[in-house]
């Protein structure tokens, strides 16, 4: 890789690491997961970055990259047997300031727990659409789908997702 493509490509993956990580753990979950993710997604769009960087929206082929390695990954049959631990990791989280009440971090938790039980595609169009602030045509593109199937997966996720919280709602309330 010539010396410019290398700068470029460096500047590219400082600048939108740190979100690409965030969009694979809304994903998948796991922190370590996630970070094994955004790793697997930057080594792919650093094979292809001669190529890559003459597009218009980098950001959006890195999301396409993302949701298509995390998918890959859970087709994949290790994955699937493998467990995971009901217990919260101690780790600091920078996110986390002064302000953030028990309250409001019991309700990220919640709606984080809820998403996790999506279908992977509504869960996918929830996390694009609504912690990434794209729109219904930049879904799409992302998604590689109609922007009706990004409407109609929105509105399932959403309903499944009410769903999901209520009944853990009312599993930690009795």
């Amino acid at each position: 890789m010539r010396q410019a493509d290398e700068e470029s490509f460096r500047r590219f993956a400082v600048e939108h690491a740190a979100r690409l990580r965030r969009s694979a753990y809304l994903l998948c979950g796991e922190w370590h997961f996630a970070e094994d993710l955004m790793q697997q997604t930057l080594i792919k769009i650093y094979r292809s970055w001669a190529r890559v960087q003459k597009e218009d929206s980098l950001v959006n082929y890195g999301r396409t990259v993302l949701l298509r390695t995390w998918l890959d990954e859970k087709r994949r049959p290790w994955r699937r047997s493998e467990q995971t631990e009901a217990a919260v990791p101690d780790h600091r989280d920078d996110a986390r300031g002064p302000d953030d009440s028990p309250e409001r971090l019991w309700a990220r938790d919640l709606v984080h727990q809820g998403l996790l039980r999506l279908p992977p595609r509504q869960r996918a169009v929830l996390v694009l659409r609504y912690f990434d602030d794209l729109s219904v045509a930049e879904t799409a593109a992302v998604m590689g789908c109609s922007q009706g199937t990004v409407k109609s997966q929105t509105a399932r996720g959403i309903e499944a997702m009410r769903a999901s919280v209520s009944r853990l709602v009312r599993r930690v309330a009795s």
